[in-house]
């Protein structure tokens, strides 16, 4: 055989090893959710980013068999990430919600349909928690109002809450 049909089979295999994994993680995270009662939305991103990671490491290693220069691709990747840098340094409190939104997904004693009351000195905030995406949790105030709040100050402040 010659270097073309390697590549191709090299090729195949990383795709089949990717789905393989895919599918593990996936049958592993319906289990983490069946066993710890986290809500399926969680799992749902959870499983988006790890696919995400997964599959950017398949294509880097096809572009390797297929003969992308290692120089050339390393500075893709580092132009890429000082890009993504720059703009996260520009809006620091964009990056502070997403790290907060990942820990309130992930180790958060609230769920979707909890009710909180959100502690401050002149004005509690009490609501029920609508949805928690990666800037903002979103709270039904028993006046039928719908209030976002950043995930940052969820972490900054003191929550007391009823779980349902």
């Amino acid at each position: 055989m010659d270097f073309l049909n390697y590549k191709i089979i090299y090729t195949i295999a990383i795709l089949a090893i990717t789905m393989l994994i895919r599918l593990m993680v996936t049958k592993s995270l319906k289990k983490i959710q069946l066993k710890f009662g986290f809500q399926k939305a969680r799992i749902l991103v959870i499983t988006k980013i790890i696919s995400i990671i997964i599959y950017g490491s398949a294509t880097i290693f096809i572009s390797l068999i297929w003969g992308v220069d290692e120089q050339q691709l390393l500075v893709y990747i580092s132009s890429f990430l000082t890009i993504v840098g720059i703009a996260f340094f520009a809006q620091w409190s964009i990056l502070s919600n997403i790290t907060a939104g990942v820990i309130l997904f992930i180790n958060y004693p609230v769920k979707i349909g909890d009710t909180i009351t959100i502690l401050e000195k002149d004005n509690n905030v009490t609501g029920e928690i609508k949805d928690i995406s990666a800037f903002f949790i979103t709270l039904k105030t028993p006046e039928k109002e719908l209030i976002t709040i950043p995930n940052s100050i969820i972490l900054q402040k003191n929550i007391k809450y009823q779980s349902l």
